[in-house]
């Protein structure tokens, strides 16, 4: 679902700390505020981040339909951001959020829910 007619613009500050991909996006981490468990990884540009920063709500951008979406728009399972961080290359983005409902859009709590892979032996 795409996002009112509003804009959003990134402060130049964290613009210029800002790593994208050749796409203009970047790799978004959304973990439990509470527990720290990871829920999902989605992509962000950086009208989604300046997005998120300005509403607090976990707003990512989706490459399939090529638009703005906030988390749970239509399902109601919303993100509500407590912090956003960037890693030490700053390609990377870290979103704490205290999330209602499940995360994952199968209805899993996380999107990594019983999808462990099997490790060899540790030589």
């Amino acid at each position: 679902m795409p996002l009112d007619a509003e804009t959003y613009t990134l402060d130049e500050d964290i613009r210029s700390r800002l790593r994208m991909d050749t796409s203009g996006l970047v790799p978004a981490i959304a973990q439990d505020a509470g527990t720290g468990e990871v829920l999902m990884m989605a992509w962000m540009n950086e009208e989604a981040l300046a997005a998120t920063l300005a509403t607090r709500e976990g707003t990512y951008w989706s490459r399939s339909r090529q638009e703005l979406w906030r988390k749970g728009a239509t399902s109601g399972n919303t993100q509500r951001v407590a912090s956003v961080a960037l890693d030490c290359d700053g390609d990377t983005i870290l979103l704490r959020v205290e999330q209602q409902g499940p995360a994952c859009h199968t209805g899993a709590p996380t999107c990594f829910s019983g999808r462990e892979l099997t490790l060899g032996e540790a030589s």
